[in-house]
């Protein structure tokens, strides 16, 4: 079975050998055959599909080792990018896997690496994170817990969450540290823009379209925890008897004078 990625917008950047790959195999597995319909199109392009979604991707995996079990061979994509990364196809590589049938990558386009390739970070490395929580609780929750990361965070993001969510990394991740909003990478209406997390905010309210479309946000590392002298530390363990980390490294912050996000970062590395 071959993973092909798929152009995130631009059909040029199909690569020719994703092409050869496509023509050759005897079924295609798309997330979404009438999307990937128009790709083939384009190509000239002629091969049996099939749908392979998050709702059918176990039963879909049967079918798919029947017939590489009677010795066809099958593509797998996905609407836009590299299959099984944020998108559906991991499990069913899983399968394919152990039943014993070589699974091969054909790489291309990823909005992940395309992102981070811009975002102009030079040290360091990053950490995938892909999509966070729907409900506001548990993407705050999930934010948290990334805090104290020293890494690069890739996220992916919604449309109808993005707003939500860079404010949400604003509070927790503290306003000075930097995004990078990669919308619609490859398509007509590409913006890319880097700022701290404080002006985010306004960046997407200075123009209604940029809250259209399809995200990535690269947020830098958090910076090293500085020195706390010892009556911060002091405080801060005081209001963590009592208080969720957020609320306590807010007010130890307001009483000592410390960075809030050096006081987070402290106890996320403690506890570690």
């Amino acid at each position: 079975m071959y993973v092909v990625a798929t152009p995130l917008g631009n059909m040029r950047d199909l690569s020719a050998r994703a092409r050869d790959t496509l023509a050759a195999v005897d079924v295609i597995a798309a997330e979404d055959t009438r999307h990937s319909q128009r790709l083939l199109d384009a190509f000239g392009i002629a091969a049996r599909m099939m749908a392979v979604h998050r709702h059918n991707e176990q039963e879909a995996a049967g079918r798919i080792i029947d017939w590489l079990a009677a010795g066809r061979r099958v593509a797998l994509i996905t609407d836009a990018g590299t299959p099984a990364i944020s998108d559906p196809g991991a499990r069913l590589v899983a399968r394919v896997r152990g039943a014993g049938y070589a699974v091969t990558p054909i790489p291309g386009a990823c909005a992940a690496a395309a992102a981070l390739s811009v975002a102009g970070i030079a040290e360091g490395g990053f950490r995938f994170v892909g999509f966070l929580p729907a409900k506001a609780a548990a993407r705050r929750g999930a934010l948290m817990k990334l805090a104290g990361e020293r890494d690069a965070l890739v996220f992916y993001e919604a449309p109808h969450r993005v707003r939500a969510c860079v404010a949400d990394m604003a509070e927790i991740f503290g306003s000075e540290r930097e995004i990078l909003v990669a919308r619609e990478l490859t398509k007509l209406h590409e913006e890319i823009a880097a700022m701290p997390l404080a002006a985010a905010g306004a960046w997407f309210a200075a123009d209604a379209n940029r809250g259209r479309g399809e995200f990535v946000l690269v947020v830098h590392g958090a910076a090293p925890a500085g020195e706390l002298d010892a009556e911060a530390v002091r405080v801060l363990d005081l209001l963590l008897a009592e208080l969720p980390l957020k609320a306590a490294a807010r007010l130890a912050a307001e009483i000592t004078g410390a960075p809030r996000n050096a006081l987070y970062a402290h106890t996320l590395a403690r506890r570690r």
